[in-house]
């Protein structure tokens, strides 16, 4: 049977990565729906060459001029806003949901698949960040299945088959451990955001690239593979690996550690989680362990890094707190990119907002909206 797709950040890094996917299986997966943004001019070429059914655009202006714009193609099905994204996710018909989304937008339609009980392949960390208990409840609640985009977590989604839950002794996931991981603490006061954006081993979007050089993508995972995983914090660890070629271990109670291996790109997670529980034939570059010289594990330096120890906080004190974390740092990464703060003082923003949180131990959206709003007023207005 074909399987229906919406890929909702279609025009994104890891959007346009899961067509080219698609593309290959042209006979098992179709394109039911796809959203973005505001880049509608990469959208329009997508809906011109894939023809869906459905196609939402949050920018509510966008939306109109590419109703306007795409009269020929007879996609009447031209949904708006978040409400519009949110239909998307939620449509009967699909199959498979991809949600590629950015940042805090991908809660909402996250937990309107899984409360349709769909397969929902997530490569939008912020929703369980933000909404673990909340998602996880629901999928459960409604029998939906989510399945891990992401490498580090499709990696341990991988290794963790060589046993059972109760067998696993912790995971491990690993970090490049992005541009900066041999500055002193005083040449990263002089970071600049073009300098941030040049990861030495992924090509992925702005807000990720930074996020991956503060290391708070990998606090990010932390509390993502805990929700994912059924895994207290205790039992999740992080190791820098500069290669990117073990995409993340597990450790079981024997003491043996499977690895999941690959080289730096996101074809194959992303193509496992359309596939599973089978594995298909890629065409992807493959490892040429000749050419493999070394490989290196080293311990993350969290005084340099604190945001991967702030996100550790966040999660032991839970509640509404992942969200302020998540909304603070969100706001932070803006300014840094506007260069309105220091590469530095992205740690030193999520702190304090964190610190004047008056915290909810609430899961419920409401709360976890309330919490995401404060944060991002709280961040924007600090000065630093």
């Amino acid at each position: 049977m074909v399987q229906k797709i919406i890929v909702l950040g279609s025009t994104g890094s890891i959007g346009t990565q899961s067509l080219e996917v698609i593309d290959y299986f042209p006979q098992e997966f179709e394109i039911l729906g796809m959203s973005a943004a505001s880049n509608i001019d990469l959208l329009e070429k997508q809906l011109r060459r894939y023809r869906p059914q459905f196609v939402a655009v949050l920018d509510k202006r966008k939306a109109k001029e590419l109703r306007q714009r795409i009269r020929d193609i007879h996609i009447t099905n031209v949904l708006e806003g978040e409400d519009g994204i949110i239909e998307l996710a939620s449509l009967e018909s699909s199959n498979i949901i991809i949600v590629a989304l950015v940042g805090f937008s991908g809660l909402k339609p996250t937990l309107a698949a899984v409360r349709k009980g769909k397969k929902v392949a997530i490569a939008n960390k912020e929703a369980l960040v933000t909404g673990g208990e909340l998602i996880m409840s629901e999928a459960k609640k409604n029998n939906s299945f989510l399945i891990p985009v992401d490498s580090e977590h499709s990696a341990i989604f991988q290794c963790l088959h060589a046993g059972k839950p109760e067998e696993v002794a912790r995971i491990i996931l690993t970090a490049s451990g992005g541009p900066f991981r041999d500055f002193t603490e005083e040449e990263l006061r002089w970071v600049t955001p073009s300098e941030a954006l040049k990861h030495p081993n992924w090509e992925m979007g702005a807000k990720i690239t930074i996020d991956s050089a503060t290391l708070m993508n990998k606090g990010f995972e932390v509390l993502e593979a805990s929700w994912l995983f059924q895994l207290p914090l205790e039992q999740i660890e992080v190791v820098i690996h500069p290669q990117s070629i073990i995409h993340s271990m597990v450790e079981f109670l024997d003491g043996s550690v499977i690895a999941q291996m690959g080289i730096p790109d996101m074809l194959l997670p992303i193509q496992y989680a359309l596939t599973y529980p089978e594995r298909w034939e890629s065409r992807f570059p493959r490892l040429v362990f000749k050419e493999i010289l070394n490989l290196d594990f080293l311990p993350p330096d969290k005084q340099k890094f604190a945001c991967l120890e702030l996100a550790y906080q966040a999660g032991r004190i839970g509640g509404t707190m992942p969200a302020v974390l998540n909304a603070a740092n969100e706001v932070a990464v803006a300014k840094f990119l506007q260069k309105k703060i220091s590469f530095v003082q992205i740690p030193e923003l999520l702190d304090t907002v964190m610190s004047r949180h008056a915290l909810s131990k609430s899961s419920s959206l409401e709360e976890i909206v309330q919490a995401d709003e404060w944060a991002r007023e709280e961040a924007a207005a600090l000065s630093l």
